[in-house]
C-alpha cells in the first residue's frame, strides 16, 4: 500500500551510495546475495530469543535490498537480477515467521502457520499476475522500474517490514500481531485474485 510512495524517496537517498559501490566494483547480484545471507542470519538470532539482533539483521537486509536495486539501475538491470531479487526476497519474508515459530512453537505455531499461509497467497498472486502481465505486454504505471509487474495491495513490502519490526520489538505479542497481519494479507490475496479475474478476461 505504501511502496509506491516510499520507494522513489528510497532510491534518491541510496543513489549516491550505490554509485560509490559500483565504482568500487560491487555488483547488484553480489549485494542481493549478501543481503539474503544477512537476512537468513536473523533466523537463528530470533529462534534463540535474540530479538534486537534479529531486528538489526532484518534492517541490514532491507538496506542491502534497496542498494542492490539502486546499483542495478545504474549498471543496467538484468533478468537474472530481477529473478534473484524477488526469489530471495520471498524466501526471506517466509523465514522470519518461521524463526518465531522456532523460538516458541507452542505459543507461535498456529499464528505463524496462518501468517505463512497468507504469505503464500500474496506471493503467488503477485507472481501469477506478473507472469500473465508480461505475456500481455503490460507494465505497471506506479512502479515502472521494477523487473516484474508490481501489483499493489494492502500488505506490500513496507507493511511486511513494519510487521517484522513490531514482532521483534514485542515478541510476546507475536500471535496477535501475526494473526492481524495475516487477515490483511488474505484480503490482499482476494483482491489480487479479483484484479486478475477482471484484468485477464478473454
Amino acid at each position: 500500500m505504501l511502496d509506491s510512495y516510499l520507494i522513489p524517496t528510497q532510491e534518491r537517498l541510496l543513489r549516491p551510495f550505490a554509485a560509490r559501490l559500483l565504482a568500487l566494483g560491487a555488483t547488484a547480484n553480489g549485494i542481493t546475495i549478501a543481503g539474503f545471507l544477512v537476512g537468513l542470519a536473523a533466523v537463528p538470532a530470533i529462534a534463540f530469543g535474540q530479538f534486537p539482533l534479529g531486528l538489526a539483521l532484518i534492517a541490514l537486509n532491507r538496506l542491502l535490498d534497496g542498494l542492490d536495486g539502486a546499483v542495478a539501475r545504474l549498471a543496467g538491470p538484468t533478468d537474472r537480477g530481477a529473478f534473484l531479487d524477488i526469489a530471495l526476497d520471498f524466501f526471506f519474508y517466509a523465514a522470519i515467521p518461521f524463526a518465531f515459530v522456532l523460538a516458541d512453537p507452542a505459543a507461535n505455531g498456529l499464528a505463524g502457520s496462518l501468517l505463512l499461509l497468507s504469505f503464500v497467497g500474496t506471493g503467488s498472486s503477485f507472481l501469477a499476475f506478473a507472469v500473465i502481465a508480461q505475456r500481455r505486454g503490460l507494465s505497471s504505471l506506479k512502479m515502472p522500474k521494477k523487473g516484474l509487474y508490481y501489483l499493489g495491495g494492502i500488505t506490500e513490502g513496507a507493511e511486511t517490514i513494519a510487521l517484522f519490526v513490531l514482532i521483534c520489538l514485542f515478541p510476546t505479542l507475536f500471535p496477535f500481531i501475526a494473526t492481524a497481519f495475516a487477515a490483511l494479507a488474505l484480503v490482499t490475496t482476494l483482491v489480487r485474485w479479483w484484479w486478475g479475474w477482471k484484468a485477464f478476461a478473454e
